[in-house]
């Protein structure tokens, strides 16, 4: 009888993933012992990190699992911590079993990664990628923003996860999560938020590499970055390190902000990167009281850097959407609660869910990608 408690629990737990990992228990390794006397199910949990901040909602998860079980009166759990080469066993196991790489440049890679670009600061850029994150991850896509933005990042704030530090397993760390994006930024490094960073060419290229292959993104279905503006290192190491990566410019309706944007676009086209299209921000609003448009930022900028981007790569770079000038946006940005959630049914939502499904409809091309040609 015991034998088979003990057999029904170590099942029950196997059904407990890690709320960080997501992997069943027992395949991390973390079940060190169970035990079961007079209807007390004790267990030996370790933890992959002394004061890992999920203790709690181990606790609960496991509690409930093993007390479902018919006979189980009472669960006891004895938190203890991984050794050096448990852990390292664990990243072994998240790694399937190689060393060190970028999940993102191998060649068996499902994950689809789109690079929201625009040639200067202030367009929304950010906000673009924040709402189309969590659009994308309402529909049900496992989805991650890389802030790109080194020097300018404004992610954390967007998704509402100011002061969110990654839970580090030595030189492997976990993004932080919120909304059903994971999310990894250099603001999540730093001592102290207001701290500078003042790093030069080669360095930001190893940055960039690091924070996609030091994270443990799992399986994801779509992988946003929010790259800085202009056409600086970043941009550069971006078409080096996944040449598959396809590129999504934003603009405002502004003729000489989309003079900037369609370099942008350039720098992509140099890096044999697919752009995939042009979205106009601030656009045209109605009158909240005669509902007659307001063109605060002008127009025509959308549509005239995606007909001159369709010119530079000798195929149509449709403009996907037009947001309006809308303050939800802005406040949403400000409170952490993107406007897509907070919105309702709304303009917002449906340009974004738009977005999204004309995103979805584009498929990745073969820019970049050797072909098994024998001559």
């Amino acid at each position: 009888m015991m034998h088979e408690m003990i057999a029904a629990i170590r099942a029950a737990l196997a059904k407990v993933n890690d709320p960080e990992l997501r992997r069943p228990l027992p395949d991390l390794g973390m079940v060190e012992s169970v035990l079961f006397a007079d209807g007390v199910a004790t267990l030996g949990i370790k933890l992959t990190i002394s004061g890992c901040p999920m203790r709690d909602r181990l606790n609960g998860d496991i509690t409930a699992a093993v007390s479902a079980i018919e006979g189980v009166v009472d669960v006891v759990i004895n938190f203890g911590v991984m050794s050096d080469e448990e852990r390292e066993a664990v990243k072994k196991l998240l790694r399937g079993g190689r060393e060190k790489f970028n999940p993102f440049a191998q060649e068996d890679s499902l994950t689809r990664v789109i690079a929201v670009a625009s040639g200067k600061g202030g367009v929304g850029k950010s906000s673009v990628t924040a709402n189309l994150a969590v659009a994308a991850a309402a529909r049900g896509l496992s989805v991650g923003i890389l802030d790109a933005d080194v020097y300018g990042h404004s992610i954390p704030r967007l998704l509402g996860i100011l002061d969110k530090r990654p839970t580090a397993l030595d030189q492997t760390f976990i993004p932080v999560e919120n909304y059903g994006v994971k999310v990894v930024s250099m603001e999540m490094f730093k001592p102290h938020r207001e701290d500078p960073i003042a790093y030069r060419g080669p360095l930001l290229h190893r940055v960039l590499e690091q924070l996609m292959s030091d994270a443990y993104w799992g399986s994801l279905d779509l992988l946003l970055l929010d790259l800085p503006p202009g056409t600086g290192d970043i941009a550069i190491s971006l078409g080096q390190l996944i040449p598959r990566s396809e590129i999504l410019v934003v603009t405002t309706p502004q003729i000489a902000a989309a003079e900037v944007a369609e370099r942008a676009g350039r720098i992509a086209f140099q890096m044999k990167q697919r752009i995939i299209g042009v979205v106009e921000n601030m656009s045209a609003s109605p009158c909240p009281h005669c509902g007659e448009p307001i063109a605060l930022f002008g127009s025509g900028g959308g549509a005239e850097t995606a007909k001159r981007l369709s010119a530079l790569v000798g195929s149509e770079v449709p403009l996907l959407a037009e947001l309006p000038f809308d303050i939800q946006l802005r406040d949403g940005g400000d409170a952490g609660l993107p406007a897509y959630l907070g919105s309702g049914e709304g303009v917002i939502k449906k340009t974004f869910d738009e977005l999204l499904n004309s995103l979805m409809a584009t498929r990745p091309s073969l820019v970049g990608v050797p072909l098994s040609l024998h001559t």
